[in-house]
């Protein structure tokens, strides 16, 4: 690996910078800037299934189709979705500056927005802000650059979000940046991948659909898909590696695991992280369809952040499903305390203890062997506030 970096510039392949190009107000660093290095420059993403999708996501998907991508730009401020034509046309110019600044093609040049819906992006500071992130590249040798890039991505978020892992003679970076609108199709906010081992586009696309599956596609904060939502993933082949596919697979899903609990944990006014295991189900999808139903559940999001385990508000979201499943056969479990029982009282919920902020929701469905996992968090007054004040 070319550094200590814990982010994009982990691999080796690869620099980043983040800066500030003066998109918003409160004068935060907004555009990011990743660069493929090479030797090669596979990649593969997965996007929103939000059918009003931002005219970056209709730009990256083409730009994808031959499984090449050279750089990624991103920026924060705003998110370029319901801006018409002239929106694409933003987004294409803005394709064609980092194209002309690095001398490689437009085509090859994914781009990224997140912020505010509905507002044309204002050029005269993207395309100058787009050659200040060009001459702040770097790969780690001497400054962070992934860390740079992480930060200037965030909206709400409180933090920025970074995860490696290292392979046998390959690394995993990847950077991340969401708090709200956490309810994916294929994918959730804007993530960017990076790895230097030596992969053809077909095996990154399969092992980061494998991947968001079991973690950006469970990270359901709000019930709220965007428009924009992204996750790229890019090889830079560097280390003329080729990796163990099982081991591929399992650090890049380790990796966006990691980044999906890290979005729940930062998510807009949370008082509460929760996991919602289903387990003994029929199928997976089946135990992915009960954990959603109760993390979609803003009476039971309420009942959380009051601290009240009403496990009643549990079993009413199982019941709307289409699991296989007996009534009479259920049990619940909040933080260790089985507070359902064959579909009736347990023990005393007074024992459930909810004055920590990880809370655990166990879902026995007695039908099956198959389990799955889904992160969600309580829903708080600030939530409320936040979201009433983000346009403002």
């Amino acid at each position: 690996m070319s550094n200590a970096s814990t982010g994009i510039t982990f691999p080796a392949g690869f620099s980043a910078s983040g800066i500030t190009a003066g998109l918003k107000t409160s004068g935060k660093s907004d555009l990011a800037l990743v660069r493929n290095n090479g030797p090669r420059f596979d990649a593969a993403a997965v996007f929103t299934s939000n059918r009003v999708a931002a005219a970056p996501v209709h730009w990256s998907r083409q730009v994808l189709s031959d499984g090449r991508a050279d750089a990624v730009v991103l920026n924060s401020g705003g998110a370029n979705a319901c801006t018409g034509a002239e929106g694409f046309a933003n987004t294409h110019a803005t394709a064609e500056h980092v194209a002309k600044v690095l001398g490689i093609s437009s085509g090859d040049v994914l781009v990224c927005s997140t912020g505010l819906i509905g507002e044309q992006l204002p050029m005269d500071k993207i395309l100058p802000g787009v050659e200040a992130a060009a001459s702040a590249l770097d790969d780690g040798s001497e400054f962070d650059g992934g860390a740079a890039a992480a930060t200037a991505i965030m909206t709400t978020d409180t933090v920025n979000k970074q995860a490696a892992f290292s392979g046998t003679g390959y690394g995993i970076g990847a950077m991340a940046k969401g708090a709200g609108m956490l309810a994916p199709g294929l994918a959730t906010m804007l993530v960017v991948i990076t790895t230097d081992a030596v992969l053809e586009p077909s095996q990154l696309d399969t092992a980061l659909r494998q991947a968001t599956n079991v973690s950006f596609d469970r990270a359901d904060s709000d019930g709220c898909m965007s428009t924009n939502d992204t996750v790229i993933l890019m090889s830079s082949g560097a280390s003329g590696v080729i990796p163990e596919v099982a081991e591929f697979s399992a650090g890049l899903a380790e990796v966006c695991v990691n980044l999906a609990k890290a979005l729940i944990s930062d998510a807009e006014g949370a008082a509460h992280e929760i996991t919602i295991r289903t387990f003994n189900a029929a199928t997976e999808d089946e135990a992915v369809e009960v954990s959603r139903s109760v993390a979609r559940s803003n009476l039971f999001k309420t009942a959380i952040f009051g601290q009240d385990p009403n496990w009643g508000r549990v079993l009413s979201a199982v019941g709307t499903t289409q699991a296989a499943f007996e009534a009479e056969e259920l049990n619940v479990t909040i933080n260790g305390i089985q507070v359902c029982r064959n579909g009736g009282v347990g023990e005393d919920r007074n024992l459930v203890d909810l004055t920590g902020r990880n809370v655990l929701v166990e879902i026995d469905l007695n039908a099956g062997s198959q389990e799955a996992s889904l992160w969600t968090n309580d829903l708080t007054h600030d939530y409320v506030h936040e979201n009433s004040a983000y346009s403002s």
